[in-house]
């Protein structure tokens, strides 16, 4: 009886939205990882790391990062604003260029977000960075990354794989915490795999732009290679399926 109450009980929450927070209707990070729903970094021997940046473009900044990037032969992944895209195309016209991946954060960046109302804001997003590179993304990370059941499933059901990044490599750059704190979260936990959460819009990036400076050539001196999402499930699936 205790277990049919209980089940009942989780039927209400999801039939009726209660309780729409992460703790309530997070099934787990190794459900998600198991489904291959959700990445967070890849298990690899491969000196390989995915830098990611989130909330642009901006008009001063993600130039910054993007001459950094190439300065190194670095490639990296855009997790780019719908609405920030429609200001600053030639921005975002650039990261195409340059061969680096866009991905979707949605049109408004909303801390809360409906089902509803985040299937359009992808589309939204999607649409906009069509238009100006001719591709669509196919990954979304979630906002404040904050996500639970109905968040996955509904950016499954869009056809989008969920990227959040290895939770040691948050690296906080939009509390402005200091050019010295930055590199130091890096290059002390890095690890093969990684996915490297930066922000290169928001605010001010400069001590963002200053840390990179630092890491990108001793990343590079220590023999990693800085790869797209993409580049880090393919590297990934090989090592699945040899």
């Amino acid at each position: 009886m205790k277990s049919l109450v209980i089940k009942i009980g989780v039927v209400f929450l999801v039939l009726f939205g209660i309780g729409y927070t992460t703790s309530a209707m997070d099934k787990g990070r190794p459900y998600y990882e198991e489904k291959g729903y959700v990445m967070w970094e890849i298990k690899t021997d491969e000196k390989v790391i995915a830098l990611t940046f989130d909330d642009g473009p901006h008009p001063t900044y993600t130039p910054q990062v993007l001459d950094l990037l190439k300065n190194y032969d670095a490639k990296a992944t855009f997790f780019v604003i719908g609405e920030r895209v429609e200001k600053y195309p030639e921005v975002v016209s650039r990261m195409g260029t340059d061969e680096h991946e866009i991905a979707n954060h949605t049109y408004t960046h909303p801390l809360t977000i409906s089902p509803a109302k985040l299937k359009e804001e992808l589309e939204k997003t999607n649409d906009i960075v069509h238009k100006i590179t001719g591709t669509y993304p196919i990954f979304y990370r979630p906002v404040g990354g904050q996500y639970n059941d109905k968040i996955i499933n509904t950016a499954i059901d869009e056809g989008y794989k969920v990227i959040m990044w290895s939770w040691h490599q948050d690296t906080e750059d939009w509390k402005r915490p200091g050019t010295k704190k930055i590199v130091k979260k890096v290059l002390s936990g890095v690890k093969p795999g990684n996915i490297v959460l930066f922000h290169d819009s928001g605010g001010d990036r400069s001590q963002t732009i200053k840390a990179l400076e630092e890491i990108l050539p001793e990343l590079q001196r220590q023999g990693y290679r800085f790869v797209t999402v993409s580049e880090l499930i393919e590297i990934h699936s090989m090592s699945l399926h040899p």
